[in-house]
């Protein structure tokens, strides 16, 4: 029977803390209805992104426009298993709101929403720093976290402290759902490079990693701890998209030394860093082999680049966001991307044209890694 989940969202929520949980769920084949009070269906929320810069609290920018897909006003919350909370500075005016609705996961700044509907009393829970002093007057039973990643789950409540802890967060609430996992002991390589597209890479990365997958993602010339700087990328009424600055992407691997045979599938996020990183041979060997071996490639956007400087392209049935580059230079038949969400499988190599595709693209991928989430 397929679940379905609320995502209760507001002006600037925090970026990742809405489109990951969002896509994610959509991938796993979860019904998923995101809405705003006084907002309809079509409408859009704001984000922000939120990080530490060095600075003594975290800095606040300009995150992607966010579409809700559901009303508010005609919700019928009967027929829901679950609801979810993003983070960010929405939940300050959302836990104003009496009709906000009870949830049952929640992260970072959500569990303002917690307190107000007096949702923690007597549970274990754990938030945002700041957000302490009020879930411990609200009678919630604190639990530190040593890492911004932790996630506390007391019966039907799951809180978490922030984006960092997607991977579990996300994990402990599809369990909650009644859902389980097979074929998740795959080992995942992500190819990186500054400005890549900040969904493109953070949504399928959290995503694999929360279904189990050992996921690693490199950049040339880069070590584990480095960090990549991102681009938001939307389309805002301009005659091609806008480009804002992202989050901070830290890497997990190293590029130096990588065995990539020791890898069950590739992953090429978009933006600009394919634009670069198509010109490094040692990164168009590796998407090469992969597609030579026939093991699992996904690639969006911008990333169809590398796939068509390895010459992999040839003959290939692909989505591209450059359709001149694909078809007349590489030899790649090219696929309408209409509408924007449709991706496509040929063989072992799953494309997509743009972020708002993420739930097929990692739908089509997990099933060619023999990854199952079933309910």
């Amino acid at each position: 029977m397929t679940k379905s989940v609320l995502i209760l969202c507001g002006d600037y929520m925090e970026d990742y803390e809405v489109m990951v949980p969002f896509q994610a769920l959509l991938a796993f084949g979860i019904n998923v209805d995101t809405v705003c009070p006084g907002k309809k269906a079509g409408d859009i929320c704001r984000t922000a992104v939120h990080q530490f810069s060095g600075h003594q609290t975290y800095s606040e920018s300009r995150g992607h426009n966010f579409t809700l897909n559901a009303s508010f006003d005609e919700i019928d919350v009967s027929k829901y298993d679950a609801i979810l909370i993003p983070g960010g500075r929405a939940p300050e005016y959302l836990a104003m709101d009496n009709s906000v609705l009870d949830p049952i996961a929640s992260i970072s700044h959500g569990q303002l929403v917690l307190a107000a509907a007096d949702l923690v009393k007597g549970r274990k829970c754990t938030a945002y720093q700041s957000v302490k002093p009020v879930v411990v007057a609200a009678g919630s039973h604190w639990i530190e976290s040593d890492t911004t990643a932790k996630c506390v789950k007391d019966g039907n409540i799951i809180t978490g402290v922030t984006y960092k802890g997607h991977p579990e967060f996300i994990r402990l609430f599809v369990e909650a759902l009644g859902g389980t996992i097979t074929g998740a002991d795959k080992r995942v390589l992500f190819l990186c490079g500054d400005f890549m597209e900040d969904y493109e890479v953070m949504v399928p990365f959290q995503a694999l990693q929360a279904i189990g997958c050992q996921v690693d993602a490199v950049c040339p010339n880069k070590r584990a701890g480095e960090t990549c700087p991102t681009a938001i990328h939307d389309f805002e009424g301009d005659q091609t998209y806008s480009e804002k600055p992202g989050h901070d992407f830290t890497l997990n691997a190293t590029f130096e030394g990588l065995d990539a045979a020791s890898y069950d599938g590739l992953v090429i996020p978009g933006g600009r860093a394919p634009e670069y990183l198509a010109l490094d041979e040692r990164v168009t060997a590796i998407a090469k082999d992969f597609m030579e071996r026939g093991k699992p490639v996904a690639s969006i956007c911008h990333g169809q680049q590398i796939l068509a400087a390895a010459g992999a392209l040839k003959g290939r049935n692909a989505q591209p966001t450059l359709r001149s580059s694909s078809t007349w230079f590489w030899g790649g038949a090219w696929l309408e991307p209409e509408p924007i969400h449709r991706c496509f499988t040929d063989g072992n190599l799953v494309t997509g044209a743009a972020w708002p595709g993420h739930p097929e693209f990692i739908s089509q991928f997990i099933e060619l890694l023999g990854v199952k989430v079933l309910f």
